[in-house]
């Protein structure tokens, strides 16, 4: 790959819808923490989207808090007097703690201030998944509008499966939507595919391992739904005609004289001719024409085929703003439930952590290379419920680990030392800055592979 042939547009789209949903994120969830320390007559020093390194892009003091924007895009935060933070101000915490500061409110005050940043998440994250279902309804595949059934990839033939059966269930629970199978199998941790074959149901077994293998292609290399060859429209640009030329509708039969009848194994096939004529035996208006045409040496034939979801009957389901609030909101927690599934097959070992952490460029390559808002506004739902989970984990450095101090001195009635807290801040910042680094190297070297 070279610099010329990087897509730079649809990495600066990715960029942009990026910023703008951690922008998002981070300034309600920062918000949450803002408005209750100031419920609670708290000092706020500073409220900063992005980080601030030596310098700011925009800064202001209003009364007692200076707000800004930092130029490191990635986070944010409020610095509340007295409170020992990521800032890791010592010399406010050698005074003795003043009436306005965070040390000096009661424990149950200083509990709420911490999980308010995350409660904005979840409320953002519910009511998110609530206007996209209004919005645009559900779309999918059923598996019973799959005429032809499915094209086995390398991992479907690997457990069994052929081209040309049709899945139907996931551990005896039927399948609603073709194009999920991949994820409910890693995130129900599934152990059988039941399977029509030639109008037989057969039983076939997922090893433990396959959730790994799955995980390693990013669901890739499993199952496609096999489709015949038909012309959607024409390239003129890439085609270079020997004998006649394809229009719009033809549908592709055979290559070399040699039988097709899906686009997949067309696709294999003129992979053995590049750079080469090639006759294409075209089905038009019920008539057999033969055309010869030149491959490019990429194999382009300068056609683009019809789109299998067009071939197919889709689902469309529609809800009203009522339905869509039940709908919603499992949606939320079923999206936070497999991430916790995720999470305990890495622990496990089910799962390779190499294989499946991210830093913010695997976040950024979650985003289309064009502006699709039903995208990038459930991209950001998800992203709000998952930053709501990780920032709670009883983790010092995290909202959850000072709301465990919190909980631990209302039940105790004994408040850990300003020294115990700083300590807890250092180390858990070493394991968060370790954590991102290791995920961000996991990143690079994916992009030189």
């Amino acid at each position: 790959m070279t610099l010329l042939t990087i897509d730079w547009a649809g990495i600066g789209i990715k960029t942009l819808q990026l910023i703008l949903s951690l922008s998002i994120l981070v300034t309600l969830h920062e918000l949450g923490h803002y408005s209750t320390a100031k419920w609670f007559k708290c000092r706020v020093e500073k409220f900063y989207l992005f980080f601030d390194p030596w310098f700011s892009i925009w800064k202001k003091k209003i009364g007692e808090t200076i707000y800004g924007i930092g130029w490191v895009p990635f986070g944010g935060y409020v610095k509340i007097s007295g409170m020992i933070d990521e800032s890791m101000d010592k010399e406010q915490l050698k005074q003795p703690p003043k009436p306005y500061e965070f040390r000096s409110k009661p424990a149950w005050q200083r509990l709420i201030i911490m999980v308010a940043g995350v409660i904005m998440n979840i409320l953002l994250a519910l009511f998110l998944f609530i206007m996209i279902t209004y919005k645009w309804g559900d779309d999918y595949l059923p598996p019973q509008s799959l005429t032809y059934g499915i094209h086995a990839d390398t991992l479907a033939r690997k457990i069994g499966l052929q081209n040309g059966d049709n899945i139907i269930a996931v551990d005896n629970k039927k399948v609603e939507s073709f194009e999920r199978i991949p994820a409910d199998i890693i995130t129900s941790n599934a152990k059988t595919l039941q399977v029509l074959r030639n109008g037989e149901k057969i039983n076939i077994s997922i090893p433990e391992t396959f959730s790994n293998d799955l995980n390693h292609y990013k669901l890739d290399s499993f199952a496609e739904v096999q489709f015949p060859v038909i012309v959607d429209s024409v390239d003129k640009s890439k085609v270079q005609p020997v004998k006649g030329a394809l229009q719009k509708g033809d549908r592709i039969i055979g290559v070399n004289n040699e039988p097709v009848l899906f686009y997949q194994q067309f696709d294999s096939t003129k992979k053995h001719y590049l750079n080469k004529v090639i006759s294409l035996t075209v089905l038009r208006n019920n008539d057999t024409v033969n055309i010869q045409t030149k491959l490019s040496d990429k194999g382009e034939v300068g056609f683009k085929p019809k789109d299998p979801t067009l071939l197919f009957k889709t689902i469309h389901k529609s809800y009203s703003l009522g339905e869509s609030i039940p709908v919603g909101i499992h949606k939320c927690f079923s999206t936070l439930g497999k991430y916790i599934t995720g999470l305990q097959q890495i622990i496990s070992g089910k799962v390779k952590a190499s294989e499946s952490l991210g830093s913010v460029i695997s976040i950024g390559n979650a985003f289309s290379s064009f502006w699709d808002w039903q995208h990038f506004w459930t991209l950001t739902a998800i992203f709000s419920i998952i930053l709501a989970f990780m920032n709670i984990l009883p983790i010092p450095a995290l909202d959850g680990g000072h709301a465990l101090f919190c909980i631990y001195e209302m039940i105790t009635g004994k408040k850990p030392t300003d020294k115990f807290m700083e300590y807890a801040q250092m180390v858990g910042m070493i394991l968060l800055l370790g954590l991102m680094a290791y995920a961000l190297g996991l990143d690079i070297f994916r992009l030189f592979k």
